[in-house]
């Protein structure tokens, strides 16, 4: 069982949490891109795209703290300080998600869409992304070179 575990939280992993990084990354310069070009139809496209990526892929990425913990119960390791590590740095990741970067895009996407306004989130967009993603990077280097490591990698 905790193969089948391990195998689905590496999947949501991927499949949840590639897609927001990338898309909330890309997402400034898409801003930026329909300030300097505007009533065009395409940079609004890409920011609309943009952001529906982050918010549907944010969604599925609640099956990665799901699949971890049922990971980790069945491995026997909920106390170690490299998981309680990871977690917090999870929850500060998707809080940053969820209370700073969706409001944040869905707040530069509605100034994109009025005709003569301006938005200084770009900026502070590209800030919480660059706080956003190195945390799910350091997330990702503490499950592949967790301390106590059994597997000899």
């Amino acid at each position: 069982m905790t193969k089948l575990f391990l195998s689905l939280h590496v999947l949501a992993v991927i499949v949840g949490i590639g897609p927001v990084t990338v898309a909330a990354s890309m997402f400034p310069k898409a801003v930026r891109r329909a300030h300097s070009d505007p009533g065009g139809r395409e940079p609004l496209t890409t920011l609309r795209m943009l952001h529906r990526i982050c918010r549907v892929y944010a969604a599925v990425g609640i099956a990665v703290p799901v699949f971890g913990f049922a990971t980790a119960s069945s491995l026997g390791v909920l106390g170690s300080g490299w998981l309680i590590a990871s977690i917090l740095l999870t929850t500060a990741a998707a809080a940053i998600l969820a209370l700073l970067i969706l409001p944040a895009q869905d707040a530069a996407l509605a100034a994109a869409q009025a005709p003569g306004s301006s938005s200084r989130s770009p900026g502070r967009l590209a800030v919480l992304t660059g706080i956003f993603n190195p945390l799910w990077a350091t997330v990702t280097v503490l499950m592949i070179i967790r301390p106590g490591s059994t597997t000899g990698v």
